[in-house]
C-alpha cells in the first residue's frame, strides 16, 4: 500500500495558505458511512486549523461513490464555492461491481475537473478491506480527509490565480 510509510493527516501549517477567504464544497458519500464520516471529520478540522470559516463549508450527502460526480456537479452549478472535495469509500468485494464503481467515480471526477474551472478533489478510498479503510480515516496511516483539504487549499488559490507562496500568511 502506497501509504504504510505515510501519515495522511501530517501537513506543515506553514506552507499552506491561509483559507479564510476560500468556499468549500464537500460531497459526501453515505455509504460507508463509518469510514465516510471520519474522512468528513477530518477534513473540516484541517480547513478550519488553515484558516477557513465554519460558514464557507457546504456539505452535501449523496447515497454512494458513485453519485459524488453528480453532486459534485450540481454544487458548482448551485453554490459556485472555490473547491469541492469528494469523499467516498469503495471496499472489495466479491462482484466485480467495485471496479465498476471506482473507475466512473474516478474518470467522472476527472471528466469535472476538465470541464470545469472549480477543482474537485478526489478523497474516495478504494480499499481491498474494511481495514484498510479504516488505517486510512483516522487509523494508523491517518486521515486521507485531511490530506485532501490540504489539497482542496492549494487548488483554490491556483484557481484564484495565486502561488501558495503569495497567499501564506
Amino acid at each position: 500500500m502506497a501509504t504504510a510509510n505515510t501519515n495522511l493527516s501530517a501537513y506543515d501549517k506553514s506552507t499552506i495558505p491561509n483559507a479564510k477567504n476560500l468556499r468549500f464544497g464537500i460531497v459526501v458519500s453515505e455509504w460507508n458511512a463509518t469510514i465516510t464520516d471520519n474522512l468528513y471529520q477530518g477534513a473540516v478540522e484541517a480547513l478550519i486549523d488553515c484558516g477557513a470559516i465554519e460558514d464557507h463549508i457546504v456539505k452535501w450527502d449523496v447515497p454512494g461513490s458513485f453519485e459524488l460526480v453528480y453532486g459534485a456537479r450540481k454544487m458548482i452549478n448551485r453554490h459556485d464555492p472555490d473547491v469541492i472535495i469528494v469523499i467516498g469509500s469503495v471496499i472489495q468485494g466479491e462482484t466485480k461491481h467495485f471496479d465498476f464503481v471506482c473507475q466512473a467515480t474516478a474518470q467522472g471526477i476527472m471528466d469535472i475537473n476538465s470541464s470545469y474551472e472549480t477543482p474537485v478533489i478526489f478523497c474516495v478510498l478504494t480499499d481491498n478491506t474494511m481495514q484498510q479503510a479504516i488505517d486510512r480515516s483516522g487509523g494508523k496511516h491517518g486521515n486521507k480527509g485531511v490530506e485532501a483539504a490540504i489539497a482542496a487549499i492549494k487548488m483554490a488559490v491556483l484557481g484564484r490565480g495565486s502561488t501558495f507562496s503569495d497567499e501564506l500568511d
